[in-house]
């Protein structure tokens, strides 16, 4: 159900209510592109069944979806579209376009063609915990995560979100990790890391399949290359990559998370793989946090603790990019 998460902590002045935030993003439902439309961005129901809930409440878990269409136009036939246009005028005239005339013939020729292009469907999952008040986007990248956090801040009143920034620096711990081969209670290092160096050329290394306890390995780290993804598993239920800025990608469950599953099929299957994807994330993520030294307090080092950061801010150049939090630790 998930394959990338990464973390937000949920700001305290928001009250949660299903019911009402079901009822907000009713207000800006997912619609298909219209013709001359690049883009169409709106939440849709998490079983992909019309009319279902755009809030489905499981096991006290909350799963929303924002969906997006986007109108596939390459600018190389939007070039030689304008291309024709300008040679047309240019017949007519005996004067080729200027720079304002050019760009009025972009705005044309991409209006022209939009009906005719192909779409691509995309969706981003979004679980939110209520009570341990995390908030959870399975998005590869940042800038999609931002998308799908400033569309829900809009729509559910006194929401605030921060990315969960921990005590101990990611890479940092994961170096010490391969190290020493220690990990916290719980995790094991598996077979795939990428290390990167610091100096101005910025060497990377990675490893794919491969033992890493190894000195090769340990020599990269010595001289001073630190990992920025290493492939990990919990308690052999749950496999994933940690990044050093704390998102947690290429998660898949194993046998074991498994075992004593019942078979399920159409509505109810959703029902247990929602069941089985936050039941064993809900565990993992704490446990990881706190092998990371726990969450960050802001409110010990000094920031106001009444004054959450932006979801989306600029971020201090010596802070990963999906390193912020609010909370004390877990």
């Amino acid at each position: 159900m998930f394959k990338n998460l990464i973390v937000y902590r949920i700001g305290e002045g928001w009250q949660p209510d299903a019911t009402q935030l079901a009822d907000k993003l009713a207000k800006e439902p997912f619609l298909s592109c219209a013709p001359t439309q690049p883009l169409a961005v709106g939440w849709a129901p998490p079983r992909d069944i019309e009319h279902a809930p755009l809030v489905e409440v499981i096991d006290g878990h909350w799963l929303l979806k924002l969906k997006r269409e986007q109108r596939l136009l390459p600018s190389s036939v939007v070039q030689e579209r304008i291309d024709e246009l300008a040679e047309q005028i240019e017949a007519q005239t005996g004067r080729k376009p200027g720079k304002k005339a050019k760009k009025d013939l972009k705005e044309q020729a991409t209006h022209e063609l939009l009906p005719r292009a192909f779409t691509k469907t995309s969706a981003t999952r979004v679980w939110i915990a209520p009570e341990q008040r995390l908030l959870f986007v399975d998005a590869g990248s940042a800038s999609r995560a931002d998308e799908v956090v400033t569309l829900l801040i809009q729509a559910a009143d006194g929401l605030s979100l921060q990315l969960v920034q921990t005590a101990e620096s990611p890479a940092a711990c994961m170096a010490a990790w391969l190290l020493d081969g220690v990990t916290p209670e719980g995790f094991q290092i598996e077979r795939e890391c990428e290390l990167k160096g610091s100096d101005d050329e910025k060497p990377v290394v990675r490893y794919a399949r491969h033992p890493l306890d190894i000195d090769e390995v340990r020599a990269h780290l010595t001289s001073g290359k630190m990992p920025t993804r290493l492939a990990l598993s919990w308690n052999e239920r749950v496999a994933f990559t940690l990044t050093e800025g704390f998102a947690i990608k290429k998660i898949s469950f194993l046998d074991l998370a498994f075992e004593g599953r019942p078979e399920a099929s159409g509505d109810e299957a959703f029902d247990a793989d929602a069941a089985l994807a936050t039941g064993e994330l809900g565990r993992l993520i704490p446990a990881l946090i706190e092998g990371l030294g726990g969450e960050h307090d802001f409110a010990a080092a000094g920031a106001p603790a009444s004054a959450p950061a932006p979801a989306i801010a600029s971020l201090p150049a010596n802070v990963p990019e999906d390193a912020l939090s609010e909370s004390p630790p877990w």
